[in-house]
């Protein structure tokens, strides 16, 4: 935690500790740096995108990043959130390219545009399905919990 508080900005990143890990929020207007910095400092070195996924508040999404450096052999998360009426974050493609699927998953579900990525192909739906069933307020008519 000590370190990623010396690399980033505390201005634009909140660090916090989350159980064995540190988590680190940032607007989406700094993720891209933020990511970039991450990977490419050696002593963070953040090479691998372990898993991102979207968090829907139902006021607001997270987008969560679960990183991991293979070299130094520790973990932490990203955060970003966005509105809920417009959601969008930059794609972080450009850093770590196996974010391709995760991101068209994202927009797939929950309507996520994740800006500049390079194939915003449908991937678990098809093209001109409407809605997005990620949403908590997706509507699954033929469902009933118990």
């Amino acid at each position: 935690m000590a370190l990623l508080g010396q690399r980033l900005d505390s201005a634009t990143a909140e660090i916090t500790p989350l159980g064995d890990e540190v988590a680190v929020t940032v607007e989406p207007a700094h993720l891209l740096e933020t990511c970039s910095l991450l990977k490419e400092d050696s002593g963070l070195a953040f090479d691998y995108l372990r898993c991102l996924s979207v968090v829907d508040y139902q006021d607001s999404f997270q987008v969560v990043y679960h990183l991991w450096s293979m070299e130094r052999r520790h973990k932490m998360v990203l955060k970003a959130n966005t509105a809920y009426d417009d959601p969008q974050v930059p794609s972080v493609t450009s850093v770590w390219p196996s974010a391709d699927w995760f991101e068209r998953e994202g927009h797939d579900l929950f309507g996520v545009v994740f800006q500049g990525h390079p194939n915003p192909q449908p991937l678990l739906l098809w093209e001109g399905f409407e809605g997005f069933p990620g949403r908590k307020s997706f509507p699954f008519n033929e469902y009933d919990e118990f």
